[in-house]
């Protein structure tokens, strides 16, 4: 039996982010965006139903359809090797992995191979979280990354002088990943599986970074305040700047005040500070 499915969408261009939008809400998180739509992954079974739902609300307006094979694993190296150029975030840190030679250095190089998790800096929320961050002083503080996909938030948390970093993720594929890329990068992080319900309420952390989706953060959003200490940070993304409002009232009912924003292609980045009730 093979690994995933993956599931390639084809819809009207002005549809794609659109589309990628609904596929994360019902739990999709792994998007490659082409010019005709994109494909996803999900692992195992899946209820088609699901999809056939999203069909049924856009197939005439967006031309939506989709199709779906079986894939193994490790097909998805091959794929990044094809398509996986270097980004640079700010002319200050270079994403890449270690394939790519002779390319420019930069103040903070991180090196990534993505396999089947999510985050490499291409897409817009994970620059986004990465652009807040280099602006950040993250000297001794200990920090959580809920959902961390490749790790690469947590591994750049870690440079930029964490002292300690704690990354979990539900899916086996991603902690596997980011703890070969923390050794790729050579940074120590406390990596493992789980859910958010899983993790114990202490506030013991000045920095949470979650880089998820709107339905995901505006649900876990009273454990992100359950594990910050006062004053601590909470950086947000992995939703469509029409989601802010929504993002910030459920922040504000947790204890959190707005501080800044970023945006990039109808994407956006939320950060917050926690006061308390």
């Amino acid at each position: 039996m093979a690994d995933y499915k993956e599931i390639t969408v084809s819809c009207k261009p002005d549809f794609i982010e659109i589309l990628i939008a609904e596929f994360a809400a019902i739990g999709f998180d792994t998007f490659q965006e082409n010019e005709s739509g994109f494909t996803t992954f999900v692992e195992g079974e899946f209820d088609a139903a699901i999809i056939d739902q999203v069909a049924e609300q856009y197939g005439v307006v967006a031309s939506f359809n989709y199709s779906t094979k079986d894939v193994e694993k490790q097909n998805w190296n091959e794929e990044w090797e094809k398509h996986y150029e270097p980004i640079v975030v700010e002319e200050k840190c270079i994403v890449k992995a270690p394939f790519h030679q002779d390319v420019p250095t930069y103040p903070i190089e991180l090196l990534i191979t993505p396999k089947m998790s999510f985050g490499t800096g291409h897409h817009e929320t994970t620059y986004l979280m990465l652009a807040e961050m280099l602006e950040m002083d993250f000297h001794a503080s200990n920090v959580m990354d809920a959902g961390t996909g490749t790790g690469v938030l947590a591994i750049l948390a870690k440079k930029r002088g964490a002292q300690h970093v704690f990354a979990f993720d539900v899916d086996d594929w991603c902690v596997e990943n980011t703890m070969e890329n923390a050794e790729l990068n050579h940074v120590e992080l406390h990596v493992i599986k789980a859910s958010i319900e899983g993790i114990e309420q202490q506030p013991e952390y000045d920095v949470l970074l979650a880089n998820i989706n709107k339905n995901v953060l505006l649900s876990q959003m009273n454990y992100y305040a359950g594990v910050l200490r006062q004053g601590g940070d909470m950086l947000l993304s992995g939703f469509y700047t029409e989601d802010i409002e929504d993002i910030k009232e459920q922040a504000h009912q947790e204890g959190f005040v707005f501080e800044k924003k970023r945006e990039r292609n109808n994407w956006s980045m939320l950060r917050f500070k926690k006061v308390g009730e």
